[in-house]
């Protein structure tokens, strides 16, 4: 499901395999593939990538998918943390991670 809403926001946006890969900084063979095989799932690191060069939240491409998290904070979002506070992350950068998991949370209650 996946590669459906990749390929239909792409191309809703305008842009080209080629363009996109560009902007989120993948390879555009990876892309590719990402839209030609719907079922594939990308890292969450790629999908945030895809989903800022797209405009977009990467909770796009999950919804109503049918795909759960097994943990309530899996290794990976760790890690992807972990890997921010080691770059230069600003307090305005907290804070917007902080607004989207109160976002997270208020769509879970409601």
């Amino acid at each position: 499901m996946i590669g459906v809403k990749l390929k239909y926001l792409r191309t809703e946006r305008g842009y080209s395999i080629t363009q996109l890969a560009k902007k989120a900084q993948i390879s555009k063979s990876y892309l590719s593939y990402l839209e030609k095989n719907p079922g594939t799932n990308p890292s969450l690191q790629v999908l945030t990538k895809i989903a800022e060069a797209l405009d977009t939240s990467p909770n796009y491409f999950m919804e109503d998918t049918g795909q759960k998290a097994d943990k309530p904070c899996s290794q990976e979002w760790i890690n992807l943390l972990r890997d921010g506070l080691e770059e230069d992350i600003t307090k305005e950068d907290l804070e917007e991670v902080q607004r989207y998991m109160a976002f997270i949370k208020f769509k879970k209650s409601h």
